[in-house]
């Protein structure tokens, strides 16, 4: 059987579709299992398993220093999680937002102490998969 160089070129672009195909589909699974991951770190109170899933710099609200380093967000745990509001409360029902013009960034919003949904923590797709990246508070 002869193949010509056509039957070759479909054949690699249809590979290619379909191998494109699985890695967007592969990633949606690991942004949900990084979700669950970050999110149990979070809630059991996990420093050292939340700053493994972090890159760092960690950008923060208005007014506060960013966390540069594992060691400081271990130290400044507190300010990052329980500044504004109880992120592992929130955690525990919050669900990832996306923009579909950014897929390769999420966000979570939990609320302040007067109830306020303006707390929002972003998530950044990396070569090293999914990590934390920043803190806002829409308020400030």
């Amino acid at each position: 059987m002869r193949i010509n160089k056509m039957t070759v070129c479909v054949a690699v672009l249809l590979l290619g579709s379909v191998t494109s195909w699985g890695s967007h589909f592969q990633g949606s699974q690991s942004r949900e299992a990084f979700w669950q991951e970050f999110r149990t770190a979070v809630i059991k109170k996990n420093k050292t398993a939340v700053a493994n899933l972090s890159q760092f710099p960690i950008s923060m609200p208005y007014g506060m220093r960013a966390v540069r380093t594992r060691a400081q967000l271990i130290s400044r745990y507190r300010d990052v999680f329980n500044h504004e509001g109880d992120a592992a409360i929130c955690f525990a029902e919050a669900k990832p937002e996306s923009d579909p013009a950014r897929p390769k960034e999420f966000t979570i919003a939990c609320k302040n102490g007067a109830g306020d949904e303006v707390v929002i923590y972003s998530f950044v797709l990396t070569k090293l998969g999914w990590r934390f990246k920043g803190l806002d508070n829409l308020n400030e």
